[in-house]
């Protein structure tokens, strides 16, 4: 009796020495987080969250889906797999968002800028001087963040510092026009899934474009914002931005396990997402308010519209925001290069043009919207299309020929940044060429030509390899798409068609000077003084003497050899075909003059030394001799039987 009296007096001792043991470990575990909040945030925040830059700690990951991506042994880039493994959560995964979590707010006052190459004792605190109605954002640089802001653009293409001065939530100024403020949207909108590409995006630009999607997006029309990221290198793109991302009501993160390029990564994003309009996005975008609901009221009024915002500009170097003149539309050239192509004149009578949508031959990739199931009817993004570069022209021309339409909506803005350059190489310097070669066999038919003689290392490319185009094609034959002769008179008549005829189109070769005429980029359009330059045989000075007697000029063909006063200039070709105007030449292939039939003089390429206080040469109109720098021929660098 008393052994067990014993006993039981022995384990009552020791609960009670485990209980006390417990209760220091927990009175010590609560001293340390109070003692490291205080030493961490200094300062109380109302509104904790994930941090603004990434931290150096790794945090632990969320609950993580593995989504499963097939290889495709066509868009293999050379990536190296096995480097691969030792990223763990971050080779393919899917991060969700923590449901009911509120945005994290960036706290205002004033935070440190830590870049690399910089200690804690010379990074300065910088105070945030974003204006609340953010009609413009003035910030002053000092002298030593001259070399972080040289090591950032070289790094991201745009100038970082800067970028990690501003708001993540800033507010453009509203420049819509009157009109549009006053516009009605139908209440059952469809919902909207925002697809982000990024690839090796600087961490502020790529959080600024998702909170401004998050701050402007109605919340009943926006269903969730899909980050995709495309095989990202940066280490602030791994584990911290999957944590980051977590603590966001409606965003998700997707991961490749390889480099997909612009249209694969959007294919990811758009097999993966649930609204009934998808809206493309790039990762380096500011959004207006009332950006989204435009949109979706013209493609929830036909479903196979796909349709784009203005696209308003933000400077690289200082992120000022600049508005662009309406309207403004998309197109392209013979060499397959986008532009947006201004100036266009609307029709006065119509008083309400300056809000009503305007079709467009081509959309540029920067903010794209489309009904969810015709886009994956019509074939979604070529999976042949490499990395980056012709993908939204493809896209483009396949909607329209295939039963679709295109349009800018001028009552939705949305501001665009153009890198200062790539914030990485291409592996192969002729991907571009390869995804132009994909678009001219497979959509332009016989116009092809026209392509390759304007751009020759594709037209060598073409000549020793063929793209795999059978799918896209047999695409072509099942939707039932129009040819490409359709698309250039019904929906881009304004394109000039070359005429291309043998031995008078080609570069314009000089026999006195053994170079080619020439036109410099950096001038206008009008009144650019035309010079020589050593022949480039790329196609890019390829020039037409049509059967109007004009000298077109350019992949677009929109420039006319012209005359100011002796001296040759190049300016904007007649709508009307000439009669007897300074635009028409005659050419003399005996002699290889190239007369200029309004003065009679004839066209001669000048020495620098031969004109008076000046210091550039170029072209003059001469009276008629047999100098040899009155001698010209067209050469044709690849010749209409060979392109293919």
């Amino acid at each position: 009796m008393r052994l067990w009296v014993r006993a039981a007096a022995v384990r009552r001792r020791v609960v009670c020495l485990w209980l006390l043991l417990l209760v220091f470990a927990l009175v010590g575990l609560a001293l340390s987080d109070l003692f490291n909040q205080d030493r961490d945030h200094g300062h109380p925040n109302p509104n904790p969250g994930p941090p603004r830059r990434p931290l150096q700690r790794i945090p632990s990951a969320p609950d993580l889906e593995i989504i499963v991506n097939s290889w495709d042994p066509a868009l293999e880039l050379g990536v190296d797999v096995a480097a691969l493994e030792s990223l763990q959560e971050d080779q393919l995964l899917f991060v969700p968002s923590t449901q009911g979590t509120k945005s994290p707010l960036q706290g205002k006052g004033s935070y440190k800028v830590i870049l690399p190459g910089v200690s804690k004792e010379t990074a300065a605190p910088v105070p945030r001087t974003h204006s609340e109605t953010g009609n413009e954002v003035q910030l002053q640089l000092r002298d030593k963040y001259t070399e972080l802001e040289l090591s950032a653009v070289q790094k991201f293409g745009l100038n970082e510092v800067i970028s990690e001065r501003i708001s993540l939530h800033r507010r453009l100024p509203d420049v819509r026009h009157p009109g549009c403020l006053g516009e009605q949207y139908s209440e059952s909108l469809p919902s909207s899934s925002v697809i982000i590409c990024f690839h090796d995006e600087a961490w502020s630009k790529l959080l600024r474009t998702m909170h401004s999607v998050l701050d402007t997006a109605p919340k009943q029309y926006l269903q969730e914002v899909l980050l995709v990221d495309d095989l990202s290198t940066q280490g602030h793109l791994k584990s911290v931005l999957s944590e980051y991302v977590s603590h966001l009501d409606r965003v998700r993160l997707i991961r490749s396990t390889k480099r997909l390029g612009v249209g694969g990564c959007r294919s990811l994003g758009a097999a993966r997402a649930a609204g009934e309009v998808l809206v493309f996005m790039d990762s380096h975008c500011e959004c207006q308010k009332g950006w989204l609901e435009p949109l979706l009221e013209r493609v929830a009024q036909d479903r196979t519209r796909v349709v784009s915002p203005i696209m308003d500009v933000i400077d690289w170097q200082t992120f000022q925001y600049n508005a662009t003149q309406w309207p403004v539309r998309g197109v392209f050239d013979w060499r397959l290069d986008f532009h947006w192509e201004s100036n266009l004149q609307l029709k006065p009578k119509d008083a309400d043009s300056a809000v009503l949508p305007l079709k467009s031959p081509v959309l540029g990739g920067g903010v794209v919207a489309i009904d969810r199931h015709f886009y994956h009817s019509v074939g979604g993004y070529d999976p042949g299309m490499l990395l980056w570069g012709g993908e939204q022209i493809e896209l483009s021309i396949r909607v329209w020929s295939c039963g679709g339409s295109m349009e800018v909506v001028p009552c939705s803005r949305v501001a665009h940044l153009d890198h200062h350059h790539l914030p990485y190489r291409f592996p192969d310097q002729e991907i571009l060429q390869r995804n132009k070669i994909r678009i001219a066999d497979t959509w332009m038919d016989a116009y092809r030509k026209i392509f390759y003689r304007r751009d020759t290392l594709a037209h060598f490319i073409r000549q020793s390899e063929s793209p795999n185009i059978t799918e896209r094609l047999h695409l072509k034959r099942s939707l039932g798409c129009r040819n490409f002769h359709w698309y250039l008179t019904t929906v881009y008549p304004q394109l000039y068609i070359p005429q291309d005829r043998p031995a008078l189109s080609g570069e314009l070769y000089n026999v006195g000077m053994g170079s080619c005429a020439d036109l410099p980029r950096v001038q206008g359009l009008q009144g650019a003084v035309m010079n020589v330059a050593p022949c480039s045989g790329t196609g890019s000075q390829h020039c037409d003497l049509n059967s109007d007697s004009e000298v077109r000029w350019g992949p677009m063909g929109a420039l006319c050899l012209d005359r100011e006063g002796e001296r040759v200039v190049m300016s904007p070709c007649p709508k009307q075909r000439p009669t007897s105007s300074g635009h028409q030449w005659k050419f003399i292939k005996l002699s290889g003059q190239l007369v200029h039939q309004q003065s009679q003089l004839c066209m001669e390429a000048v020495k620098e030394v031969e004109i008076p206080q000046s210091s550039t040469g170029g072209l003059f109109l001469r009276t008629c001799s047999h100098h040899p720098r009155q001698q010209w021929h067209f050469e044709q660098l690849v010749a209409p039987k060979s392109a293919r």
